[in-house]
């Protein structure tokens, strides 16, 4: 359970005092002080990095490594600058580039609000968490981070990081549960700093800390500049009784349909159904993970029993 954080401040021109939920003072200095000097120089943090290269990482870092999404990001946004260039080439061209990143359908909902943004917002990405929320493919916490991030805007943002640093701060657990709850949101809300700005700052900051240092496998809690005040340090790091189990991906459907995507990213042809026989040696399996891929739009079936990415057109097989 989190904390209502008291702090007690005098009313101006009253005669008593009030209490205010904000904890912010308690955490603020030294988390902010650690972010600056501990801060990864990331490209999306840049001064003057515009919105979309900001969506561009958030949906990048979905479930994907920094070092893996560093030179993806870069190499995409060199090929499409601005949503309206991505939205004048085929979705296909999109799960191309994605390359190994993982999960393409990232790709497709990329392509999708490109194209949304361009036709209906004059190819501007919208600023309000709303708006943001109504594109393919993006929910409360991208929605909250790039309106904070690009914008400036006062949200709670709650990812895997920060969730994990303020259960441990606040409610003395390991590990939170496996959705954001309202007590969650309300914890992250009342220590947002009321300066937009600052409030942005702070959520990175969070964030950050909870990647460098406040780890889910090897926390150091030597090194956090909260740790005084963490509840879960000062109960004697009492282990979790659920733990993340990572996932399984060697034999997987998933590894499949890699495999499958990478035979059709690496040809400008359609591709007959004979080339998928040479990655993956199970029948049953390849043509389920096959299905799901054109399921998911993710893959186009052409005349003749050939495969291609989305919008290829039918040509010579290759």
């Amino acid at each position: 359970m989190f904390p209502a954080p008291l702090r007690v401040s005098a009313r101006p021109g009253g005669t008593g005092s009030r209490i205010m939920l904000d904890m912010s003072s308690a955490y603020l200095e030294p988390v902010l002080g650690w972010y600056a000097a501990s801060a990864r120089d990331l490209p999306w943090r840049a001064p003057g990095v515009s919105p979309w290269a900001v969506l561009v990482s958030e949906i990048m870092l979905q479930q994907t490594p920094v070092s893996r999404v560093l030179p993806a990001y870069q190499a995409w946004l060199e090929r499409w600058p601005t949503p309206a260039a991505l939205a004048a080439d085929p979705a296909g061209e999109a799960v191309r580039q994605w390359g190994r990143l993982g999960y393409p359908r990232r790709a497709l909902r990329l392509h999708e609000t490109a194209t949304i943004v361009t036709e209906r917002h004059g190819g501007q990405i919208p600023s309000s968490r709303d708006e943001l929320l109504a594109l393919p493919g993006i929910g409360a916490y991208t929605a909250a981070a790039v309106a904070v991030f690009a914008f400036g805007g006062r949200h709670a943002v709650l990812d895997t990081n920060v969730r994990r640093v303020l259960t441990r701060l606040g409610s003395g657990r390991e590990f939170p549960g496996a959705a954001p709850s309202t007590a969650e949101y309300r914890f992250a809300e009342s220590l947002l700093p009321s300066d937009p700005a600052i409030a942005a700052r702070w959520s990175v900051a969070v964030m950050e800390l909870g990647a460098l240092t406040c780890t889910a496998a090897a926390p150091r809690c030597d090194g956090c500049p909260v740790a005084a005040q963490c509840g879960w340090l000062a109960a004697g790091r009492p282990a979790a009784e659920v733990r993340p189990v990572g996932q399984r991906y060697e034999g997987t459907d998933r590894q499949c349909r890699g495999r499958l995507l990478a035979v059709l990213r690496d040809s400008r042809e359609p591709v007959a159904l004979a080339r998928f026989d040479l990655v993956w040696p199970d029948d049953t399996q390849r043509a389920r993970a096959l299905d799901g891929l054109v399921t998911d739009g993710l893959v186009d079936p052409l005349p003749g029993g050939t495969f291609a990415l989305p919008g290829q057109p039918a040509a010579k097989v290759n």
